[in-house]
């Protein structure tokens, strides 16, 4: 069964927190290359200065990690991910930018949340499955889609090996499905039509398109099954150790050798605090880690970091606060230095990606991306069978030693 995820308690979530000047919900755009992306904002006021702000990725609130609004001006900053929206208070509407990293200031422009209009037009029924055919540069046929809808509001996930989007929302008018997705990452706006042949013509950030078919259909119309995670990467030599140098964020240079992880189960995490993807990640793993580290279980995560990080690291700290990481974090270079440091792997694409070892240091598994909370069961279900993973290697290797 689909469960819906269109985010119906943000209407009582305004109500809640009203009362200050800019407390409440707001309306927001991002302009990126001249198209503006639309999407539910948070504000709370805690006192004259102190301010909060929140991204919405479905129901999972992005909240910032400080902020305060004086002389109408807003300041929020969210510094995992190395992230600041600056924004002035005039005539009753925020404009200013958000700075994300090494990315550009993207424009940014609030007014107070309105209730969506209610359409009278009939609606389609697109709630389902739904395989979209593409071509990407990765070497995927097919990406996964999901489409939960109640009326004309409407949400939707893509489903790619490297993980998902995030929870597009939106609603039904003049024709079409009208899908956004801002949580101070991932920038997407999806228009959705349904054609006479009831397959779905997608337009993406109004340039790519694509179109959509019933995953049952498109079975029978012999398109491949979207990739699957579990058999994407590999590794040259299974019967070869997975070797990994990098330097911790003291700069001890710490190897696959290191006694930490001699005769323990160890996940390697390929990943980076710039990562959407990896951001939905690591609240698993760590968790993960603090269920099963008493019986021999390690992570080790390589985080690769773009250049003007690796001169301080600001971000890749603020993320191990953010999500209580405890685990091994290594400093492995750039992202395009992930094949090398890892030259043993095959096909290593993605971020994230995880490799299970063995006691023995021996490849036993391998996880492209992840499927993060806007997938519902799909996430369950990656949960599901990675703890599975973990589990069977601590019995198996326990069982052999007796």
């Amino acid at each position: 069964m689909i469960r819906q995820l269109v985010p119906l308690s943000l209407l009582t979530l305004a109500a809640a927190i009203a009362g200050q000047p800019i407390t409440g919900l707001w309306d927001a755009t991002v302009k990126i290359n001249d198209l503006e992306i639309p999407f539910r904002f948070e504000i709370s006021a805690a006192n004259a200065s102190k301010a909060t702000g929140a991204f919405f990725n479905g129901d999972e609130r992005v909240v910032s990690t400080s902020g305060h609004f004086a002389s109408n001006t807003l300041l929020l900053e969210f510094a995992h991910y190395a992230a600041k929206l600056n924004a002035g208070l005039e005539n009753g509407q925020l404009t200013g930018t958000y700075k994300r990293g090494v990315n550009p200031p993207y424009p940014f422009h609030a007014t107070r949340f309105t209730a969506p209009r209610e359409t009278t037009a009939t609606v389609p029924d697109i709630a389902g499955l739904w395989d979209i055919e593409a071509k990407s540069g990765k070497g995927e046929s097919a990406w996964r889609l999901i489409i939960r809808q109640s009326g004309a509001e409407t949400s939707a996930v893509i489903m790619r090996v490297d993980g998902d989007s995030g929870t597009l929302t939106g609603t039904y008018r003049d024709g079409k499905f009208i899908l956004s997705h801002f949580s101070g990452a991932r920038p997407s706006l999806l228009e959705i039509t349904v054609k006479p042949d009831h397959t779905l013509a997608i337009t993406q950030n109004a340039t790519n398109k694509y179109i959509a078919l019933r995953s049952s259909e498109a079975r029978a119309k012999g398109l491949p099954e979207p990739a699957d995670p579990s058999r994407w990467t590999s590794v040259k030599d299974p019967s070869e150790p997975l070797h990994f140098s990098a330097k911790d964020l003291k700069g001890n240079v710490v190897t696959e050798a290191d006694p930490r992880f001699r005769g323990k189960v160890v996940l390697v995490s390929v990943t980076g605090s710039w990562c959407p993807n990896c951001h939905d990640e690591a609240p698993f793993l760590a968790e993960l880690y603090r269920k099963y580290k008493k019986q021999g279980f390690e992570i080790v995560a390589l985080s690769f970091e773009e250049a003007d990080q690796l001169k301080d690291l600001t971000r890749l700290r603020a993320f191990i606060k953010q999500y209580g990481i405890d685990y091994t974090v290594l400093v492995a270079g750039q992202p395009d230095d992930a094949k090398t440091v890892l030259s043993q792997a095959v096909n290593l694409n993605t971020f994230p990606a995880s490799f299970f070892l063995g006691r023995d240091g021996l490849v036993r598994g391998s996880h492209a991306g992840y499927a993060g909370k806007a997938t519902g069961e799909a996430h369950e279900h990656l949960k599901a069978e990675l703890t599975a993973t973990v589990e069977r290697l601590l019995a198996e290797n326990v069982r052999s030693s007796r």
